[in-house]
């Protein structure tokens, strides 16, 4: 892939390290999370770097790819819209599915508030190639997507994921983002070979690479991007320069932001392991990739893959968001992390879009949200679910303390209602939630 530009080392831009980003030496482009950025209205910090020659790369999380159901135009628009303000010469988006449900399953919508694995199957594969044609029509720039960290093991899967990489590259000529801490993370919770998922990939299909930290709790790997870059995520960066010289690599960093000497010192570590690993690369045979690909293209029936892969995304789903029966072949012990881990992300993400809950909440904010967050799904994106919450504890008549109850009815009726519920209307809500937690 010729045409393929040439990014150099790149740092995910965010809001709160706006002003470390711009001051930082050496970056040569940036990533922003696409959802976050209004063409319109672009941060005075992206347009200043825009200004000084630093490409602006936007990078989706919620378009959801991997899901049954096709690309939406709108979300699909909305990020066609982000490239074209940012002057980008590529978007991004992650090979999973982040919501489940609808029409296909003639259930309610369920919204993971985070990025869930794909089964590798040949139903799977079948989808995601017409999602990623639909989404290479819809886009001015091309599109390259992104491997997942994953927690859990979908039963019966049919491909490695080097394997289903390649397939997929096959079939659509898509470009690849390779994140390698998610290589890194799936080697210890899933116990795949990082190594032999590079040697069965096109590497020469390779857009850009990201790096990020993490963290092992009880055994498990959790992908923070809030924590320093390990040694064996730094290895599997070498692994890959041995085989390609990749056009980027990008260091990501989403929360408990350090020192700006600190990042800095990463993206110094990140450069000498790209040249350490450059003067000890030799060439590597290459197989075909997606070999079947063109055989395999128009063989079958879409729709019906979409059906099937629609029931076993959405029993995943409700059993991790709503508290439904694990579905057979999965491991429980699994499928409990990762809904902790799901309901812990949706309490820290609410904790930032409305501030102001932990404020009046104070420590009881984290242990109320993640019991609310066991029984309700989200349903609307993060700022309904704000206000779900609210409602919820009005409704139990808490927090115990009447002058913080005040402040949450106030803070609630200011942006939901002129008043919170009445009880016809609790029991009527309370009677819903119950019917999609079955």
């Amino acid at each position: 892939m010729n045409d393929t530009p040439q990014l150099g080392i790149g740092i995910g831009w965010r809001p709160e390290i706006a002003d470390t980003v711009e001051a930082l030496s050496g970056v040569d482009w940036v990533e922003a999370v696409a959802e976050n950025l209004c063409p319109g209205h672009l941060p005075d910090s992206l347009v200043r770097l825009r200004e000084r020659g630093v490409t602006v790369v936007p990078h989706g999380v919620s378009l959801g790819l991997g899901g049954a159901d096709r690309p939406d135009a709108r979300r699909l628009a909305d990020l066609a819209e982000r490239a074209e303000a940012l002057g980008s010469p590529l978007v991004t988006e992650h090979i999973a599915f982040v919501r489940a449900g609808g029409a296909l399953t003639a259930s309610p919508v369920l919204e993971a508030g985070h990025l869930l694995p794909v089964p590798r199957t040949r139903d799977a594969l079948r989808v995601l190639c017409e999602n990623i044609r639909i989404a290479q029509d819809s886009l001015p720039v091309p599109l390259a997507v992104e491997n997942i960290a994953a927690l859990i093991r979908w039963p019966d899967e049919e491909m490695s994921e080097g394997q289903f990489l390649a397939e997929l590259v096959g079939r659509t000529g898509v470009r690849l983002l390779i994140d390698v801490a998610n290589l890194h993370t799936n080697q210890v919770n899933r116990g795949e070979d990082p190594a032999k998922a590079l040697d069965e990939l096109p590497v020469e299909a390779i857009a850009y690479v990201h790096v990020a930290g993490g963290t092992e709790r009880d055994g498990v790997w959790h992908d923070t991007h809030a924590h320093p870059v390990t040694a064996p995520v730094l290895d599997i960066l070498a692994e890959l320069r041995a085989r390609v010289a990749p056009p980027g690599v990008l260091l990501e960093r989403d929360d408990d932001f350090p020192p700006a000497a600190e990042l800095a010192g990463e993206l110094t570590t990140i450069r000498e392991t790209i040249t350490a690993a450059a003067a000890v690369a030799s060439p590597r045979p290459r197989k075909g990739a997606g070999a079947r690909g063109a055989e395999e293209r128009e063989a079958g029936d879409t729709d019906a893959a979409r059906g099937r892969l629609a029931l076993s995304e959405a029993a995943l789903l409700s059993s991790l968001v709503a508290g439904t029966p694990v579905p057979e072949g999965f491991d429980p012990r699994r499928l409990r992390v990762q809904s902790r881990a799901l309901a812990a992300k949706r309490a820290g993400v609410v904790a930032k879009v409305a501030p102001e809950l932990p404020e009046i909440l104070g420590e009881g904010f984290r242990p109320a949200f993640l019991a609310y967050a066991a029984h309700t799904p989200m349903r609307a994106g993060y700022r309904r679910d704000a206000l779900d919450f609210a409602e919820s504890l009005l409704i139990e008549g808490r927090p115990e303390d009447s002058a913080a109850r005040r402040r949450l009815t106030l803070w609630w009726r200011e942006r939901a209602a002129s008043r919170p519920p009445r009880r016809a209307t609790r029991l009527i809500r309370v009677a819903r939630a119950a019917l999609v937690g079955r």
